[in-house]
């Protein structure tokens, strides 16, 4: 065992407590990595507030970018200090969903020991298979990239989970062909990278819908047509007339009951609802299945934007090399570790894009 700061959560909807913990060396099929950026996802704080239930004590965080510092037996693929992404999607790779290319659902029920305890040696919980508000973590060898070392780690801990659920719900789960329209609900992180998914896969029309004229300010820069602000009576109708008739994809990335009820009134007949963004456990939302039935639409659950992370991520890596996936500029703020109680009500705010924790960030 060896002893590592990290942010553990002791009860929900408090603050995290940075402290020393242990974590033990990679077993078989696993790969310790020293992280050198970690993105504050939603989900965390979901997580951190209550709303979805869970173990605790934990230590959050899931997306995540660093250095492979030690690797267990049957690894191959990956060696010391090599550059990788590391994500929540652990995946045995042999149970039918994985067979069938949905690695992201795996059917494999995971361990319930995890390689972290309490500096007393008490149980801790690695949140989301990942455990990464830490300076270090050990996961499977199925939750990692290898890549560049040309892509700077504060960019590539974002593709970790909003970049490839953004542009992954537009890509595999919606199947977007180029010249159909597409609207997107919310303009946070991940809504902006649904947005740069549908502009990089050839929409014809781009329409973002948001609670704020500053974000969907933003959404324009990342590649959206229209605007609409969701305050108006009827928002959908402003939309129909961006687009001149409904939208083959309608993508929700906000965990919001309102944007669900609404969003199958911006689809033309044949479209889809993506439902990507993930509200608490217990809400519900309301529609007219007869609508749905006699336009031959449907709504499609998306869970981390349906990737195959070893096919998907290189070319998203290589996208961002080429200047044509915007990462950089999805970055609010960059804190350090011991600052990440901050970053977390800043993020609370709505306001930022993604706040980024760096291990090696100065004092």
């Amino acid at each position: 065992m060896q002893t590592i700061k990290a942010a553990v959560c002791h009860a929900f909807d408090s603050p995290l407590s940075v402290e020393d913990i242990r974590l033990r060396a990679p077993q078989s099929g696993e790969v310790e990595v020293t992280l050198d950026a970690v993105a504050i996802c939603h989900s965390d704080i979901s997580f951190a507030d209550g709303g979805w239930g869970g173990t605790l004590p934990a230590v959050y965080g899931h997306e995540a970018a660093g250095r492979v510092s030690a690797v267990g037996e049957n690894v191959q693929g990956l060696g010391v200090g090599d550059s990788v992404v590391v994500t929540l999607i652990r995946a045995c790779g042999s149970c039918p969903s994985c067979a069938s290319g949905q690695p992201v659902i795996c059917e494999t029920p995971q361990a319930p020991e995890g390689p972290l305890q309490t500096a007393d040696g008490k149980p801790l919980y690695q949140a989301m298979n990942t455990g990464g508000f830490a300076e270090k973590v050990v996961v499977d060898r199925s939750q990692i990239v290898k890549i560049s070392h040309d892509i700077p780690k504060d960019a590539a801990c974002l593709i970790a989970c909003g970049v490839i659920t953004g542009v992954g719900a537009v890509v595999n789960a919606a199947g977007l062909r180029a010249g159909q329209d597409v609207v997107v609900i919310g303009a946070g992180g991940v809504g902006l990278n649904a947005i740069q998914g549908a502009r990089i896969a050839g929409a014809r029309r781009i329409v973002a819908v948001d609670m704020t004229e500053d974000k969907l300010a933003i959404a324009r820069e990342f590649g959206a047509t229209d605007t609409v602000l969701a305050t108006e009576a009827k928002p959908w109708r402003a939309a129909l007339q961006a687009m001149g008739r409904g939208a083959d994809a309608v993508i929700v990335t906000v965990g919001a009951i309102p944007a669900y009820e609404t969003a199958p009134r911006y689809l033309a007949a044949g479209g889809r609802v993506i439902m990507v963004g993930m509200p608490h456990s217990g809400a519900e939302a309301s529609y007219e299945p007869v609508v749905l039935a006699a336009l031959g639409q449907g709504m499609v659950g998306s869970k981390m934007g349906d990737v195959v992370i070893q096919r998907d991520i290189p070319w998203m890596v290589d996208l961002y090399l080429q200047g044509r996936l915007q990462l950089d500029s999805l970055i609010s703020g960059r804190w350090r570790l011991d600052q990440i109680n901050e970053a977390i009500a800043d993020t609370k705010t709505g306001a930022a894009r993604r706040n980024v924790i760096l291990f090696n960030q100065p004092e």
